[in-house]
């Protein structure tokens, strides 16, 4: 019997297949007594895995490139994180096995973190992923991982690792459903990149049965089990209609009556390009940084390195626009030669511009580096600061990059409620406007990005981060400069004709998504749009938002 459960739908697209589990998680270890005398060849045995656990994560982070390989070469730094090993040692001195003494290290800094308020919860996932790793390899036993299958299937798990995720093989895995994550998680982001449909934050998902049918819509969050004959085709039908809209769909981004809205790309590195242009972006709305400070968190990366992988960014958008985010470390970017280790929650602490404000000789290096990196090039460079706050954090920013010789556009990321609240001010000191509507929600709502718990929060149809959109949008216009989105928020087709609506002027998002919004796009005119946004800021929840929006936009 057909019966539907709803999640939060991550990653477009509609998958039908049988379900397939993810493999356990390793048991626990015994935990039994070794001699003094074994503690030197446990130590050993221990190191030995910690250092080929990392070198299998970077490897795969390599094979995988873009997003993946950032988000994996970060795991690969927990595994080998000093501190933790220095307590794996202790635990084996005083009689633990190796296996046993990892686990209970890894066990104790998991228990630090939930004791903390979980403001780093979202990494839990990816210690617990570590830890499995490392235990597994010292017990002799398979990893943890996806399901041997030789027919496709959807995959089902409580949460899938960066490493699980990032190695996915598309012909195999139609699309995966998680009882855990959020909209912004890393398993949602690059479920994008990979385009393989995708919900998360579905509880009791694990209850599914091995071997039931299933079809799983990424746009809606609907997940149907044991669907109809006439459900299959319904979906079946939809998903090919969405498929020959997107083949149609070519150009610049523009509503149905010319309305022109840019669609730029999030790049996290140069192997994120191809993928870009291969969508026809009009460029770069986030071109991260972090990637190359994330090498080596002991030192930051020389100017010429920098000028090197900035430079391959810029020459791919020849006379395009390249929006570059500086260095945002801090919180669950934490970096040894900038970020304090005893912060006691380092979301609401020092990071962004506030680090770099700390350190500004990192800021000049970089800022400097992008000024080299542009020379002689017809890119329209844009540059812009994560995590301002207020006016005196804009000028600060933007006169670092005048003393740097930077000729560019200065901007500033809306992040924080009140740089929205405020953005006519800080619109005095610099020359646009970018919403993270990631940090932007997280903010406003109390709500760790990462959390599955309080994935309501972090819906970017919030009617109150809807508010808050259209207030910088609008003190935007009124100093006739720029407003864009680079957030998640604007990979979702329906809500990008809504920020349209609201004022947005451009949108930047997975390269995987341009297509999709730029055929919803081209549907609809500017007034439905506004009309749409209109509606969907009339609402007091996210879901009646959406239903209003498309209401708005189906016609209804």
């Amino acid at each position: 019997m057909e019966t539907t459960l709803r999640g939060v739908g991550v990653s477009h697209g509609v998958a039908i297949g049988e379900v397939r589990h993810m493999g356990t998680a390793v048991l626990e270890p015994p935990a039994k007594q070794i001699p003094a005398d074994e503690a030197p060849r446990e130590q050993g045995r221990a190191r030995q895995a910690v250092e080929a656990v990392a070198a299998d994560l970077i490897a795969r982070g390599n094979l995988a490139g873009g997003e993946a390989q950032h988000v994996l070469e970060a795991q690969a730094m927990m595994a080998q994180d000093p501190e933790l090993m220095a307590d794996v040692e202790r635990r084996i001195t005083v009689g633990s096995t190796a296996e046993r003494a990892v686990y209970d290290a890894f066990a104790a800094y998991r228990a630090l973190l939930a004791n903390a308020g979980e403001y780093l919860a979202g990494r839990v996932a990816d210690l617990d992923d570590v830890r499995n790793r490392i235990v597994a390899r010292l017990l002799g036993v398979p990893m943890p991982g996806v399901p041997d299958s030789d027919e496709p299937y959807v995959l089902i798990a409580r949460d899938l690792a960066p490493a699980d995720t990032a190695l996915l093989d598309p012909t195999l895995v139609l699309g995966f459903v998680t009882e855990e994550g959020g909209p912004t998680s890393h398993s949602a982001i690059l479920a994008r990149a990979l385009g393989v449909p995708a919900v998360v934050a579905l509880p009791g998902a694990g209850e599914l049965a091995e071997g039931t049918v299933v079809a799983v819509d990424g746009s809606t969050g609907d997940i149907f089990v044991d669907p109809s004959a006439e459900k299959r085709a319904e979906l079946t039908k939809a998903a090919e209609a969405r498929k020959a809209a997107l083949a149609a769909s070519s150009g610049p981004g523009a509503t149905s009556d010319g309305h022109k809205v840019p669609l730029l790309a999030n790049v996290g590195g140069p192997a994120d390009v191809p993928a870009a242009v291969e969508a026809g972006a009009e460029g770069v709305g986030l071109f991260r940084t972090e990637f190359l400070f994330l090498d080596d968190s002991a030192k930051a990366p020389s100017e010429a390195k920098q000028v090197e992988a900035y430079r391959k960014v810029l020459e791919a958008f020849p006379e395009g626009r390249v929006v570059v985010r500086v260095l945002d470390a801090g919180a669950d970017k934490p970096l040894d030669f900038l970020t304090p280790a005893d912060e006691p929650n380092p979301a609401l602490g020092v990071r962004g511009l506030r680090t770099l404000l700390d350190h500004p000789e990192v800021l000049r290096t970089q800022l400097t580096a992008l000024a080299k990196a542009a020379a002689g090039l017809p890119v329209y460079l844009e540059v812009m600061a994560p995590m301002v706050a207020d006016r005196t954090d804009a000028k600060a920013f933007a006169d670092a990059c005048r003393e740097a010789g930077l000729r560019a556009k200065f901007g500033a990321m809306v992040e924080i409620p009140s740089a929205a609240l405020r953005a006519r001010s800080i619109l005095q000191e610099v020359e646009f406007l970018s919403l993270g509507t990631n940090d932007l929600a997280q903010y406003t709502f109390a709500a760790d990005r990462q959390v599955g718990a309080v994935s309501r929060l972090q819906d970017p149809w919030q009617p109150a981060l809807l508010d808050l959109i259209a207030a910088s949008a609008e003190a935007a216009k009124a100093e006739g400069k720029s407003c864009g989105v680079c957030g998640e928020a604007a990979s979702d087709p329906l809500l990008a004709c809504v920020l349209t609506g609201l004022g947005v002027t451009s949108l930047s998002m997975g390269a995987a998504s341009i297509p999709y919004v730029r055929a919803t796009l081209a549907k609809h005119t500017l007034a439905q749009c506004e009309r749409a946004a209109a509606a969907a800021r009339a609402t007091d929840t996210a879901e009646e938002a959406r239903l209003a929006a498309q209401a708005v936009l189906s016609g209804e």
